[in-house]
């Protein structure tokens, strides 16, 4: 066990870490959409309306991406530019859900709760926290 941790981001407090967390299930959750646009659907209507491959596709490429840039900025949490992209993508994702909600596409119930507490919470700790790793 102590083998896999020295993998992890080497840098004090736990923001590092719940980025790499972030990052592999958003990774996840992009591998799943490619695969099956259900999940899609499960995500934004509660499967009452069927996702298209296509949809599907994109969503697990803006997921994967997300992560991407999530997993750069924790390993290079005192980079200012790897915080602020990682930082925007909270940002876009909690636009993104807040959109859904508002056009109706999406109910506060369900698989959609998650991402929304994520994006939200992930936003307002890296706020709080800014000025702590780029100090």
């Amino acid at each position: 066990m102590s083998q896999l941790l020295t993998y992890l981001p080497q840098f004090e407090g736990v923001l590092p870490k719940w980025l790499v967390f972030v990052s592999v299930v958003s990774a996840l959750n992009s591998l799943q959409a490619y695969i099956s646009p259900a999940y899609t659907s499960q995500l934004y209507s509660n499967g009452q309306v069927p996702a298209s491959p296509l949809s599907g596709r994109v969503f697990g490429t803006w997921t994967f991406l997300s992560a991407v840039i999530r997993m750069t900025a924790a390993y290079n949490i005192t980079n200012p530019v790897a915080y602020d992209l990682a930082l925007w993508t909270y940002g876009i994702a909690l636009t993104h859900f807040v959109g859904e909600l508002v056009f109706g596409n999406a109910t506060l119930k369900g698989r959609f709760i998650s991402p929304l507490i994520v994006a939200s919470s992930s936003l307002a700790w890296m706020l709080t926290q800014r000025e702590a790793y780029l100090a």
